[in-house]
C-alpha cells in the first residue's frame, strides 16, 4: 500500500489530510488547532505548501507569545508545557536527534505523573516513579533502566529551567533529585568482529544497498558514530544550511567533496562541532574495508552526499537505515543484541586488541588535544590513523592466517 504523502502537521483521516497543531501549541493555548485540508488533497506539491504555512504560523505565534502564555500553576505537566514552548527554554538548543526522546518522555510524564504538584513532591515520589517506570512489560524481561533514566534526565532538565525561572518548588525538587542515586544500566558489551562486518557488508550489498555496506565499512574501520557517516535529517527552521531539502525536513553529513585528492576523509563529528570542534582525518587507503566498497563506486558517482539510500536517491533516514541494519545483519546470521551503533564498538576493540597506542586511537576515535595547535594536530590526527589502521589489518591478517 503506497505511503500518503506526508509534511509537518499532516494527518490522514480515511483519505482525507487535514493539519493539527502540536500538543504543546495547543496546551501554550494556541487557537488555531486544526485545519481540514480535504480541497487540496489532489494537490500535493500545494498540500505541503499549506502544511509548511500553516507550521510557521503557529511556530511564529509560540515565539511571540511568551508574555502571555500560560502562567506557571505549581504542576509537572505545565513545567513542562512551558519548558518545551519559552523562548528561553534549553530545550530549543537540543539537537532533532536529542529532541526527539525528550518529546516522547515529556509526553509520558504529563500522563503519568504530569498532575501532581511540584512543591508536595519528595524522594520517596522520585524513588517510587523511577521504580515503575523502569519496570519491565514481562517479568522474565530485563528491568527497563536506561528508559527511566530518560525520564529523570527530562524532568531534571524541566526542573532546572524552572530554577532559573524561580517557579515555586522546581528548585527544592531539583536538590533532592541530585541527592538520589538511581540504578545505572550495565554498559554496553557488544563490539562485531571484523568477520561478522564482512559478513553484514556482503548482505547489504546482495540486497541492494551497496551504499550501507560503504557505511558499514566507515564505521568500523574508521571508528565513526553512525550519524557521522549518514548525517541527520533536521528541521527545516534549524540555520545550518544544506544542499538537500525535502518539503518536511533537510540532510546534513559528510559529502564527497570531503575527501581530497589524497583519499582522506575530513570532519569533524557532530558530537564535538559545538564543543572543542576536533577534527577527525581517516586515510580511507589505508581501511582495506573501505577501498572494497569504493572500489564499486563509480567516480561520476562520487557527489553530493556520501551515503545515498538508492531506493530515494536521497541520504539514509535514521529509522530505515536501522531497519537495513537489521536485515543485513539477521541474513549475516549476526544476533539481534548487536546494533548498527556498536560497529564504532567494534573498530575500537579491534584497533586496542591489535595493540595500536591509546593515544592514536583516542585521535581517531575524535578525541581531541587543546594543548596542541590546529596544524599540529591536524598531521598529528592522520599519522595516528594510518597507525592504527596499519595495525588493525596486520592484526586481522595474523588473526585470519
Amino acid at each position: 500500500m503506497e505511503k500518503p504523502p506526508q509534511a509537518p502537521g499532516l494527518r490522514w483521516r480515511d483519505g482525507k489530510p487535514m493539519w493539527r497543531a502540536s500538543k504543546a501549541a495547543v496546551r501554550a493555548g494556541y487557537p488555531v488547532k486544526s485545519a481540514n485540508l480535504s480541497a487540496l488533497a489532489n494537490d500535493l506539491a500545494a498540500l505541503q505548501r499549506r502544511c509548511l504555512r500553516l507550521q510557521a504560523e503557529m511556530r511564529e505565534w509560540i515565539g511571540g507569545t511568551t508574555a502571555t502564555a500560560p502562567a506557571f500553576n505549581g504542576t509537572i505537566a505545565r513545567l513542562l508545557s512551558i519548558y518545551q514552548t519559552a523562548e528561553e527554554s534549553p530545550y530549543h538548543k537540543l539537537k532533532p536527534s536529542s529532541r526527539h526522546p525528550y518529546d516522547v518522555y515529556a509526553r509520558m510524564l504529563t500522563v503519568e505523573v504530569g498532575a501532581r504538584r511540584i512543591d508536595a513532591c519528595d524522594g520517596r515520589d522520585l524513588r517510587r516513579w523511577f521504580r515503575a517506570w523502569s519496570a519491565p512489560n514481562d517479568p522474565a524481561d530485563k528491568p527497563k533502566i536506561a528508559a527511566a533514566r530518560m525520564a529523570i534526565t527530562v524532568l531534571k532538565s524541566a526542573l532546572s529551567f524552572g530554577k532559573t525561572c524561580r517557579m515555586p518548588g522546581c528548585a527544592d525538587l531539583k536538590s533532592i533529585l541530585e541527592e538520589i542515586e538511581f540504578p545505572t544500566p550495565a554498559p554496553r558489551t557488544e563490539a562485531p568482529t571484523a568477520d561478522q562486518v564482512i559478513a553484514a557488508r556482503a548482505a547489504a550489498r546482495a540486497a541492494g544497498h551497496a551504499p550501507a555496506a560503504l557505511a558499514y565499512a566507515l564505521q568500523f574501520e574508521a571508528s565513526l558514530r553512525q550519524w557521522d557517516v549518514i548525517g541527520e535529517w533536521i528541521p527545516l527552521s534549524d540555520p545550518r544550511p544544506s544542499v538537500v531539502v525535502s518539503p518536511t525536513s533537510k540532510w546534513i553529513g559528510p559529502m564527497w567533496s570531503q575527501i581530497d585528492e589524497h583519499g582522506v576523509l575530513r570532519l569533524t563529528p557532530g558530537k564535538t562541532e559545538d564543543s572543542s570542534a576536533a577534527r577527525v582525518l581517516i586515510p580511507l587507503h589505508e581501511c582495506p574495508m573501505v577501498v572494497e566498497e569504493l572500489a564499486t563506486v563509480p567516480l561520476a558517482q562520487r557527489s553530493g552526499p556520501l551515503i545515498v539510500n538508492p531506493r530515494t536517491a536521497q541520504p539514509y533516514r535514521q529509522i530505515y537505515f536501522r531497519d537495513v541494519w537489521h536485515a543485513s545483519a539477521k541474513s549475516a546470521g549476526i544476533s539481534r543484541s548487536i546494533w548498527n551503533r556498536d560497529l564504532r564498538a567494534g573498530g575500537i576493540t579491534e584497533a586496542r586488541e591489535a595493540g595500536a597506542p591509546t593515544d592514536d586511537v583516542a585521535k581517531t576515535a575524535g578525541h581531541s588535544d587543546k594543548r596542541t595547535t590546529a596544524r599540529i594536530y591536524d598531521r598529528d590526527t592522520l599519522e595516528a590513523a594510518r597507525r592504527v589502521s596499519k595495525a588493525r589489518t596486520a592484526h586481522r591478517a595474523k588473526t585470519n592466517g
